[in-house]
């Protein structure tokens, strides 16, 4: 399989760009996403001309426009790494990047919480990195996530599954971005964004049925739509929903024996009792079973890789 191209704060690669001149090397990030993903290495601060090691800095004022001051001498490199971030960005935008993984807490890459001091010396955690506020407003629709979330499942899966997924709509513009392929495309995803969200499924089922309505528009409506609806958790009620409807493909091969099984896999899942990955071991078991050509194209029972066991904890 190509591997993807992700984005990344160098430090979780092992590098030693941070302040004191160490790492924070994620072996989970390198041992086990790097047999998928392909890394693009960024360090704002070591970009926008600062030594190894430096003065450790933080940001100060407003969270939606901080300041970005050393915290012994109070310098300020707002101007100068904002300048810099606007260059990177546009060599960013180059790279066919399908997501970024930022360091947590960082002043110039985390994500979301991150202190922001007042001016009586109060912090606050509301504030975004000054790059990664960029990046984002830059690129809205790309899968982002920070070092530190992706610690909780749920998390790890939702962001690791928006990657292959928008991987797969990169590839679908490449290959022309057509109204006959984007019902291909809406097809094979249509029960992986019902499990994230029902009402984004129904929407992007509107924009397909009525594609000449929407013109040039519409494949910008729809990924903006999917990534929209691709945030939200697939919680239990959901998945349990979607897996139901699965099983109703097979209401008449199966025997009775089976359907009871099943039943109760399915609902061991939804109390919490079982993992993901069993029910949909199963469906797909009989999916193979009986050749069931519609479920052959969900990307809901094969979203990323098995070898990543992200459904095995959710």
């Amino acid at each position: 399989m190509e591997k993807i191209t992700i984005g990344i704060s160098m430090c979780l690669l092992g590098e030693k760009v941070r302040y004191d001149g160490g790492h924070k090397h994620d072996r989970y990030i390198t041992d086990t996403l790097g047999r998928y993903f392909d890394w693009v290495p960024v360090c704002p601060e070591v970009g926008c001309g600062l030594p190894i090691p430096r003065e450790a800095m933080r940001l100060v004022g407003d969270p939606e426009d901080p300041r970005l001051l050393t915290i012994r001498t109070g310098i300020d490199h707002t101007e100068r790494m904002k300048g810099w971030v606007q260059k990177k960005l546009d060599d960013l935008a180059k790279e066919d990047l399908s997501g970024f993984i930022f360091k947590s807490r960082s002043p110039s890459s985390g994500m979301q919480g991150v202190k922001v001091y007042s001016e009586s010396g109060m912090p606050s955690r509301r504030g975004i990195g000054l790059f990664a506020r960029a990046f984002m407003e830059r690129f809205p629709l790309l899968p982002v996530e920070d070092d530190g979330r992706l610690n909780d499942p749920g998390l790890r899966e939702n962001f690791i599954e928006r990657i292959f997924v928008f991987k797969r709509w990169q590839e679908f513009l490449k290959e022309g971005g057509s109204p006959r392929g984007l019902v291909d495309f809406h097809t094979g995803h249509k029960l992986l964004v019902m499990a994230h969200s029902p009402q984004h499924a129904a929407k992007l089922g509107r924009y397909v049925a009525d594609s000449r309505g929407y013109g040039r528009r519409l494949n910008d409506l729809y990924i903006e739509t999917m990534m929209e609806g691709l945030r939200l958790i697939a919680t239990s009620r959901k998945n349990t929903n979607v897996l139901s409807h699965i099983m109703g493909y097979f209401k008449k091969q199966l025997t009775v024996d089976e359907k009871q099984e099943l039943l109760e896999i399915i609902d061991n899942y939804r109390k919490g009792l079982l993992p993901l990955i069993v029910p949909v071991t199963i469906l797909n078991h009989y999916v193979r079973k009986y050749d069931e050509p519609y479920l052959k194209r969900q990307h809901y029972l094969n979203p990323h890789p098995l070898e990543l066991m992200l459904r095995n904890h959710v």
